[in-house]
């Protein structure tokens, strides 16, 4: 990932992942959050954002079809990894 961000900067980003996961063909819904907890500063006051931070869930919607799914960070794989929901 290796976006610059910092406390200040984090709902901005989380803003401007969304908004361009929306452009995709079938999303009708979208909603991301970073984990700040796991934010840290480097000697010039910003950190990286990293694939382990993100929480997305995203509702696709497709003809008749209704999918929703969440891309969460897993420990057991130490992998940010997508699944259903429903």
């Amino acid at each position: 990932m290796g976006s610059p961000i910092s406390i200040e900067t984090a709902s901005s980003l989380e803003k401007a992942i969304e908004e361009a996961i929306s452009l995709q063909p079938y999303v009708s819904e979208v909603r991301v959050r970073i984990d700040k907890r796991m934010l840290s500063s480097n000697v010039f006051g910003y950190g990286e954002l990293q694939g382990r931070m993100i929480h997305a869930e995203v509702k696709i919607v497709y003809g008749d079809a209704i999918v929703r799914a969440v891309l969460d960070y897993d420990p057991s794989t130490d992998y940010p990894l997508m699944r259903l929901l429903d």
